[in-house]
């Protein structure tokens, strides 16, 4: 069915003046210009009166954990929890209200020891008192990090005696364990606990893509896929329950089998998923101080974070994404750890060049420095920065780096300055999956704190809208049909309640979308 899109500011993200109206005929842009002219290519198309609202391509995810996200559904909620009592009393509430029985797994999510009074993790005694009958594993904000009891620990084969893995960290003092697990050592360990069974799986999954469509998202990301989690796809592809675009990336090991049961990467969607690329991590995150930094944190005479896989891993992964000709995305948050990845990237390059145009993404970015962005640039990069850091943890990563170094996080403006492509993202469920947050963290760079984080590193409302629009559809190589209101392209749109390049900066984050549409079908809809 036709349909003609008018009576709004429709931004296309092509030109910055608005076009008159939209023509779609299915899942399909036909037409865009002057509603007269496309009445008269389609007279019978149903007519969609915007009613003076916005109307913007489909905001596209550049990073985020799908499953993850899901997950977090069927998991106690963290979120800004600021004392032991407060942590206790909503892991209780959920055991007595999801019935959780004795010796069985809980599983909770957000927790922020930088909340804290004393800004310190939980003791290995407040962690026993928390749920004492059952094996309790807490994943921190950052996702790189968490606690678990000894309940946990001990079925998760960590002893006092274990000893910290390469590019992890098992916390011991004068007790034994602290039940505090870092990068490497929690990923190993958090994979012990169950996955719940099919259909509460595929409801979470449901509630996942509706948080997103909720925040005007069309294309959504499987940041890291890994063994476990191939049943989970299996399942998910079965139910075609999926009404949004899903990019995953399996980490090397997992690429063969996950080409096997999903698709290859050549072969575009299939039930609304593909396979993008590989993914790796370098290093861990800055508020948790585990991001891989060049220099010292403040206060730290000689830690700089570390480092989580070796030169000589970093380019085995480099060369089997060049050899498969797939894209790479790597999590680089400190300095150091892009300034491995960029090194390795150049070496790599130099036997597979068909990397420099696979796109190979710097996933966070968080302290890329701006003398590393021509290089980047150079060797075919994309950069997709977490800039609501700024908000969420901006006051935090003061406190950790200095004002001066923590001015220079999400440096989009240099990226802009010396012409190399960036996305914006939100690396859910870090955060919610909320862009239009995400743009206002952009264009003012505040801290909760009221502090202007990086005054200079402030970026136009028309360059951060392209990070989430045309930039994102040109990082998943995707801009042929995404990205862009286009005759040709996908009818992928996101319809607002004010027009961000119109509002005062600081009212950005207060639009509301009131429509997501996917391939010419309403998704998600609030009341004009």
């Amino acid at each position: 069915m036709k349909k003609l899109y008018h009576g709004g500011k429709i931004l296309t993200m092509e030109d910055r003046m608005p076009a008159e109206a939209v023509l779609t005929d299915g899942a399909k842009i036909i037409g865009v210009g002057k509603k007269e002219e496309l009445l008269r290519m389609a007279p019978d198309a149903e007519p969609v009166d915007l009613d003076g609202k916005t109307m913007l391509p489909g905001f596209i995810d550049a990073h985020s954990h799908f499953t993850q996200v899901a997950m977090g559904f069927l998991q106690v909620s963290l979120e800004g929890a600021g004392s032991v009592e407060e942590i206790r009393s909503r892991i209780r509430e959920f055991i007595q209200r999801e019935k959780i029985r004795p010796g069985s797994w809980v599983q909770a999510r957000d927790y922020d020891h930088n909340l804290l009074p004393d800004g310190k993790h939980l003791t290995m005694d407040e962690i026993e008192s928390l749920a004492p009958e059952h094996a309790l594993v807490i994943q921190h904000k950052s996702g790189h990090s968490g606690l678990m009891n000894r309940t946990a620990l001990m079925r998760a084969g960590i002893t006092a005696d274990t000893k910290s893995p390469e590019g992890g960290y098992i916390g011991k003092d004068a007790k034994g364990l602290t039940g505090y697990l870092e990068e490497n050592a929690y990923f190993a360990a958090a994979k012990k606990a169950p996955m719940p069974g099919p259909e509460e799986l595929l409801h979470a999954y449901e509630m996942a893509q509706e948080q997103y469509a909720s925040f005007g998202i069309t294309t959504i990301q499987e940041g890291m896929l890994v063994d476990e989690m191939l049943p989970l796809y299996q399942l998910l592809l079965n139910a075609r329950i999926l009404k949004l675009d899903l990019a995953v990336y399996p980490d090397k090991e997992t690429l063969a089998a996950a080409e096997q049961q999903i698709g290859m990467y050549e072969t575009g969607y299939h039930r609304h998923v593909r396979i993008g690329g590989i993914k790796i991590f370098l290093d861990g995150s800055p508020q948790g101080r585990t991001a891989w930094m060049t220099e010292s944190y403040q206060g730290e005479k000689d830690y700089r974070g570390y480092g989580t896989m070796t030169d000589e891993d970093v380019l085995a992964a480099l060369k089997e994404a060049g050899k498969r000709k797939v894209q790479i995305i790597a999590h680089c948050n400190g300095d150091a750890a892009a300034e491995q990845f960029l090194d390795c990237l150049e070496k790599a390059e130099q036997e597979y060049t068909v990397l420099k145009t696979l796109r190979p993404v710097v996933i966070h970015g968080q302290f890329m420095r701006p003398d590393q962005m021509p290089k980047a640039k150079d060797l075919g990069a994309v950069v997709s920065f977490f800039t609501a850091h700024t908000w969420y943890w901006g006051d935090v990563h003061v406190q950790n780096f200095g004002l001066e170094r923590a001015s220079r996080i999400s440096a989009a403006a240099s990226a802009l300055a010396c012409g190399m492509p960036f996305t914006f993202h939100q690396d859910a469920p870090v955060i919610r999956p909320d862009m239009l947050e995400t743009i206002w963290c952009a264009v003012n760079r505040r801290t909760k704190n009221g502090i202007v984080l990086g005054a200079d590193q402030r970026i136009p409302v028309w360059e951060a809208l392209k990070a989430v629009t045309i930039n994102a559809a040109y990082q998943y190589f995707e801009e042929d049909q995404k990205g862009s209101i286009t005759p040709g392209k996908r009818a992928d749109f996101v319809i607002l309640s004010e027009n961000p390049l119109e509002v005062p900066k600081d009212r950005i984050r207060k639009i509301r979308v009131l429509e997501t549409i996917k391939d010419g079908e309403s998704i998600f809809r609030r009341e004009y």
